[in-house]
């Protein structure tokens, strides 16, 4: 018999690589608009929340708008879009996105219904606040691997310099200290023709270092006024606080982030954090894996991050295990569970298996991207660079409803994405791996 384990990387994060798979914004919004006739052309800051949140009309239409250069630099100027001269945009009808345009959050409303919560439409605008020779951009990658962050580095060189003619582009070495440590490469076209075919990231990367006071210092010095962010939510988090230090400042500085995740979505047994599972008793796991080992043969396990947090604190707290300085050694959950199956099926049912243990995190993280991605991420960096050169800061990009849009960055570090139970795609998900919800035992630990 055969019994693999294998942990899955959180399912926490903002954006999913392979964008047929999940959606960014599938959750409520966090407000209700208790009068009939909201102000129009309002607007206001939500309390407790940094981004801005204006009632357009009386129909329900809210837009959750993101910040522009000129709410703190009311005077600053604006040209052309340069793409008004760009052959590759000559028989395109409609080059540039309209004001107006907006991406809503929710595709399903209820008739009477308020239209409810929309977003800034991606793309080019008819007016920009940077002129190219003017600009000075840097790009950073902050945080874990996933495929396809070479395809946004790539394309945000290649997109402000063949679509706005910026040649002026700096890569920033190894994550957020890599501003205060000076450790810098020119990116060109040249430079990253080919590293979409890479894995990784061109530039390095690092967890933590973040230092808004730092950072900021070292764009004012350097010149920097745009800013790319590639991570995930604690990079984001970062970004938002880089931006605030800029428009605390004044500074003429866009600020984009690239949110970034992975994705790893095998069939069979998931075990998550949001749904409590039990081992033994009837309906338990232990019984779940003898009825499977015994019509298959074998059986996969994933393992999401989190999950099985409560038994792995009481084996902890039991075994007391410390390291030389006395602090409490951590536990692996996919390690321990693996131990208890094989105790179970070993010494409790005498059961020959053959059980393997795999952390496939790097070995998802840091392959190259596939077409499907490379598609996806150039669509991104692109957006991205549209909304630097067009003025709008302190945003991230991201597709709602399959529209690409720029959204609040404290909009999508608010919190963190988990997997409602009660769902239709968790219910999909045990209904393609037949297992039991594992939500009906007295035996279940409380969380």
């Amino acid at each position: 018999m055969d019994l693999s384990l294998a942990a899955s990387p959180s399912s926490f994060d903002l954006l999913l690589l392979n964008s047929h798979k999940f959606s960014l914004f599938q959750f409520k919004p966090h407000f209700s608009l208790k009068s009939k006739n909201p102000p129009t052309k309002s607007l206001f800051w939500r309390q407790n929340r940094p981004f801005r949140v204006r009632a357009l009309n009386d129909d329900g239409f809210v837009l959750e708008d993101v910040p522009h250069l000129t709410d703190f630099l009311p005077h600053l100027p604006s040209y052309p879009n340069p793409l008004h001269h760009s052959h590759a945009y000559a028989i395109v009808k409609q080059t540039f996105v309209g004001p107006d345009d907006a991406v809503a959050q929710n595709i399903v409303v209820h008739k009477d219904s308020p239209r409810g919560v929309h977003f800034r439409r991606a793309g080019p605008r008819e007016k920009v606040y940077f002129m190219p020779d003017e600009v000075r951009a840097c790009i950073v990658t902050c945080g874990g691997l996933c495929p396809g962050i070479n395809t946004v580095i790539r394309e945000i060189v290649c997109g402000l310099n063949y679509m706005y003619g910026v040649d002026d582009v700096l890569g920033i070495m190894g994550g957020y200290r890599g501003f205060y440590s000076k450790n810098t490469i020119n990116l060109t076209p040249k430079v990253v023709n080919d590293i979409h075919k890479r894995g990784g990231t061109f530039l390095c990367t690092s967890r933590g270092g973040h230092d808004a006071n730092k950072i900021v210092d070292n764009i004012q010095d350097r010149r920097i006024n745009q800013v790319y962010i590639i991570g995930g939510d604690g990079t984001q988090r970062g970004a938002a606080l880089i931006y605030k230090e800029v428009e605390k400042r004044g500074l003429q500085v866009a600020v984009a982030g690239i949110p970034k995740t992975i994705d790893n979505d095998i069939a069979d047994c998931c075990l998550i954090p949001e749904s409590p599972f039990y081992l033994e008793g009837p309906g338990g796991l232990f019984e779940f894996i003898e009825q499977r080992i015994k019509e298959n043969g074998h059986m996969v396990i994933v393992i999401a991050e989190g999950a099985g947090q409560e038994y792995v604190a009481q084996a902890m707290q039991a075994a007391d295990e410390r390291d030389a300085s006395g602090n409490r050694l951590l536990l692996d959950v996919g390690l321990w569970l693996t131990q208890k199956v094989k105790d179970h099926f070993t010494k409790v049912k005498k059961m020959e298996i053959n059980m393997k243990y795999i952390d496939p995190t790097y070995m998802i993280r840091a392959i190259p991207s596939n077409a499907s991605d490379n598609i996806y991420c150039s669509l991104l960096a692109q957006s991205a660079v549209h909304g630097a050169m067009a003025g709008y800061t302190g945003f991230t990009v991201g597709p709602v409803n399959s529209r690409h849009a720029y959204i609040p960055i404290a909009r999508v570090t608010e919190a963190q994405n988990t997997v409602k139970v009660t769902g239709r795609m968790w219910a999909r998900l045990l209904a393609s791996t037949n297992q039991p919800s594992f939500l009906n035992s007295n035996e279940m630990l409380p969380i």
